[in-house]
């Protein structure tokens, strides 16, 4: 990796309620991109980030943020208009990811198999209509498994709707049992696929980031034709997507009745010390420096 002199700022933290793990991102990538040969700084965004890229004048950008602004398209934009080229997806694919109805639906229609959605009744508590079982009822558009909720079956008292903000919009899926898989896809080529495990039952936020909350088997100790299926499906939703640079499709693998469900994708997968796509990429060697060196090589603006 040679010296680039280019002025690279890093965009992190915010007001939302992954502010806190895009810090951490940020900071990760913007030293790598320092490691790399780029004159990088770390900028937290705020209301006045524009203000602040004006001033600031970098020749491109490294989007480290997670959850809505910076995954959901608006970031994306403001940099369209402001012409400073930027990591990952663009803003078409970033808004559709980031609604995982919109996004199940286009994920659907080519062929991958997704989670149905269940129709909510929401007064003082939160339930599925007509279905009994066990489901998950989560935001329609946050990631880091903020504001997931499993209910076991239908004996549980259901969740109040004040556990989310009023502001909040709700989906409700079946509960998919099984095993927790994710596919990085890298340019369009999937990586390869890591089983997450926890001791915690469930793979929420403490789990993600906080060291030793989960455990990674990479690669899966899974039969040859799912993870095929996984890498597969991964490179298709990346495309179907239009998406760039790096993404993370996340599944479940009922084992015992073998299906495969992809839950989501993730334009903007964590960049900290214990995240997934960074290891996916160590483990096909690719360092940590090299990944974001080379996600700042192809970052663009949308056509």
């Amino acid at each position: 990796m040679s010296q680039h002199h280019e002025r690279v700022a890093v965009l992190m933290g915010g007001w939302t309620a992954e502010a806190s793990v895009s810090r951490v991102s940020g900071s990760f990538c913007g030293q790598a991109a320092r490691n790399a040969g780029w004159d990088a700084i770390e900028i937290e965004v705020d209301r006045d980030i524009s203000a602040t890229l004006a001033e600031f004048k970098p020749n491109r950008v490294f989007n480290a943020l997670h959850g809505k602004i910076g995954e959901d398209g608006n970031i994306q934009g403001l940099l369209n208009i402001m012409n400073i080229p930027y990591t990952h997806s663009g803003l078409t694919a970033s808004a559709i990811a980031m609604d995982k109805v919109l996004a199940k639906s286009m994920l659907a229609g080519c062929g991958i198999m997704v989670p149905p959605t269940l129709p909510l009744a929401e007064d003082t508590h939160v339930y599925p209509k007509n279905f009994r079982g066990a489901h998950v009822i989560k935001p329609l558009n946050d990631g880091s498994s903020l504001g997931v909720v499993i209910v076991k079956d239908e004996h549980s008292t259901p969740p109040p709707r004040s556990h989310w903000t009023t502001d909040t919009h709700l989906i409700c899926e079946p509960f998919i049992p099984g095993r927790e898989l994710t596919v990085a896809v890298l340019d369009g080529t999937a990586l390869c696929v890591t089983e997450i495990t926890s001791d915690r039952g469930f793979y929420d936020f403490d789990a993600k980031y906080a060291p030793g909350g989960s455990h990674h088997t990479i690669p899966a100790n899974i039969p040859e034709n799912i993870s095929l299926k996984a890498c597969v499906w991964a490179e298709k939703a990346y495309r179907h997507l239009g998406c760039r640079g790096i993404i993370r499709a996340d599944y479940r693998w009922d084992d015992k009745a073998n299906q495969l469900f992809m839950l989501e994708v993730n334009t903007q997968p964590g960049m900290t010390a214990t995240s997934l796509v960074p290891e996916q990429a160590r483990y096909l060697g690719m360092s940590g420096e090299e990944l974001v060196n080379h996600l700042l090589e192809i970052a663009q603006c949308d056509d």
